[in-house]
């Protein structure tokens, strides 16, 4: 036992070595250091050189990692913000599921698979990765613009629609059908999850805040440690009720970041609970997890299956742009706005690997289209930090970085 416990910190020693250094390497090229945690995975992962493995203990680290980084992303968002670009990231989450979800489920006939195994093909195409897009904006230092309040709210309510197909997907797989009734039940539990969220975090969690400050106050029990733990807790009771309305952990963990932006801390108290956050996530266990979704990855699909491969790779990279591009013409987002925010949406990261690994273990998939899909989370995630970087060039060079502070800012 001690011989393994060695073992698994070695691995991990290893994976958060190679994280930094693969990280600043990249972004002395000037590229978010994401992609350098990525490749780290990739070339001392199982695919190529196998100096590090999965394991238990890296498993819980890079979820707790993602969990923490999607808190601090909440943290860093105006949930007015949000609110005010409602319209517009409804359109782009729109957009960006249904055209892949349609062509994928498309390629799936086309290759002569059967109706479930296209349907995942579709869902994997659909999904999208809100952690992916909150490292990126944050890497690049854009989260006050108007294309990344419109990427973190349309990658939330994607989230949110792949999640409510998917169920009703493996309702399908294991009954033989799906009912109206049973899809209706789904979509009702993630919106009573929505509507409690924003009632407890906008009516009662500024007074539990205000409580628990008045307490140490009267106790002269003033502990910063105490609040993040506080903070810490809260997160994690919203991502344990959006799990038990079968919605991803992560998605709670954002919106209970949101709130804690909004609860009226003391200056000194939110300021340090913000220094942790970024400090554990973007320092500690964020690079784990983006290390980690590269050992899925199997280089066999090259020689066996390249022409699925390539088929399938390219359709989910030209259909999630397309999709979400075309949505956000009739919006008061500009077009290259809206081709930037299609670069965004892109990833598709943790979502579609959890998905495809759910479908593999019910046996849907085989490996082979598993390994497909896991390579198609990878490369268009990996594929998203250089053509949004580029895309917010583009932007500034033409003038439309449009800030959310900007006095010019006009949404529907």
């Amino acid at each position: 036992m001690v011989e393994a416990a060695g073992i698994d910190l070695l691995n991990l020693l290893l994976v958060l070595t190679l994280a930094w250094i693969f990280g600043l390497l990249v972004e002395r090229v000037g590229y978010p250091a994401l992609m350098g945690e990525i490749l780290a995975g990739i070339l001392f992962g199982p695919a190529l050189l196998g100096l590090l493995h999965p394991s238990e203990t890296l498993d819980v680290f890079a979820e707790f990692g993602v969990f923490l980084l999607m808190i601090y992303v909440g943290m860093e968002v105006d949930i007015n913000d949000l609110f005010e670009l409602g319209p517009q990231a409804l359109m782009v989450a729109f957009g960006g599921f249904i055209v892949p979800f349609g062509l994928g489920y498309l390629v799936g006939v086309f290759i002569g698979v059967s109706i479930e195994q296209a349907l995942f093909i579709g869902i994997a195409m659909a999904a999208t990765s809100l952690a992916t897009k909150s490292r990126i904006l944050v890497d690049l230092d854009i989260l006050d613009t108007r294309i990344a309040g419109v990427l973190l709210g349309g990658a939330l309510l994607s989230d949110v629609g792949v999640m409510v197909v998917f169920t009703g997907v493996m309702s399908f797989v294991e009954t033989g059908n799906v009912t109206p009734l049973g899809l209706g039940l789904v979509v009702g539990e993630a919106l009573l999850y929505f509507a409690a969220a924003l009632v407890f975090g906008n009516r009662f969690l500024p007074y539990v805040w205000s409580g628990m400050e008045d307490w140490m106050e009267r106790h002269r029990f003033v502990d910063k440690t105490s609040a993040f733990t506080v903070a810490l807790i809260v997160a994690l009771i919203f991502a344990f009720f959006a799990a038990l309305v079968e919605l991803h952990m992560i998605i709670g963990g954002f919106i209970a970041g949101l709130f804690l932006r909004q609860a009226q801390l003391e200056p000194d108290i939110y300021e340090h609970m913000y220094d942790v956050m970024y400090d554990l996530a973007m320092g500690l266990f964020a690079p784990i997890f983006f290390v980690t979704i590269a050992f899925d990855l199997t280089l066999d699909v090259f020689t066996d299956s390249l022409g699925l491969l390539v088929l399938i790779v390219v359709t989910a990279f030209l259909s999630k742009i397309l999709g979400s591009w075309l949505f956000t013409l009739p919006t008061k987002l500009t077009s290259r706005e809206g081709l930037v925010i299609g670069f965004g949406m892109n990833g598709r990261g943790t979502v579609e690997i959890v998905i495809v690994s759910i479908a593999l273990s019910a046996g849907v998939i085989g490996e082979e289209l598993f390994s497909i899909l896991v390579f198609t989370a990878i490369f268009t995630t990996a594929l998203v930090p250089p053509t949004v970087k580029l895309g917010v060039e583009w932007l500034e060079r033409s003038g439309e970085l449009v800030f959310m502070d900007d006095a010019t800012l006009e949404v529907e």
